[in-house]
């Protein structure tokens, strides 16, 4: 059981920690790139990824704010691809991140997660070039995956 509370670990949500299915959420954009972060670092690691996201991005169909795409990278771990951000710059002072985006995005990460028995992994997303709030998303991640006793580890670059 999770005990309804995040995990905090120092290090980098592209390898995470424990056993078991695992999927490493972040949020992406609704313009089709990863230039970034830690979408940079999946990018590299996973060159899968990113062609997915990209072959996602040109079918455009559910290609929208508050959809996931879970690719699988290794035997037992899925990277979960969230659009959660309106481009990748401010504009008239409101930041990238959407927060009802997210919000639709972990839902469908819980639902995701527990019909594979799966344990959820991230970085602080949304809360750098984004421009989100961590305590925001932190909410949501206890209130829609947490609740529903999914285990959620997140990872403190250092």
């Amino acid at each position: 059981m999770s005990e309804n509370k995040i995990t905090y670990v120092k290090g980098d949500a592209t390898h995470p920690q424990g056993e078991g299915k695992q999927l490493i959420i972040h949020c992406c954009n609704d313009i089709g790139v990863m230039g970034a972060g830690v979408a940079l670092a999946i990018k590299k690691k996973w060159p899968v990824v990113y062609s997915q996201y990209r072959i996602w991005y040109k079918k455009g169909k559910d290609f929208k704010l508050g959809n996931i795409q879970a690719v699988r990278v290794e035997k037992d771990v899925a990277v979960v691809n969230m659009i959660g951000q309106k481009d990748i710059y401010k504009k008239g002072g409101v930041p990238p991140i959407r927060y009802k985006a997210i919000e639709s995005c972990l839902t469908k990460v819980a639902d995701l997660a527990e019909k594979y028995g799966a344990s959820v992994h991230a970085p602080q997303f949304g809360s750098g070039m984004s421009g989100g709030k961590w305590n925001v998303i932190e909410g949501m991640l206890q209130e829609l995956i947490c609740s529903r006793d999914i285990p959620v580890t997140v990872y403190k670059w250092e």
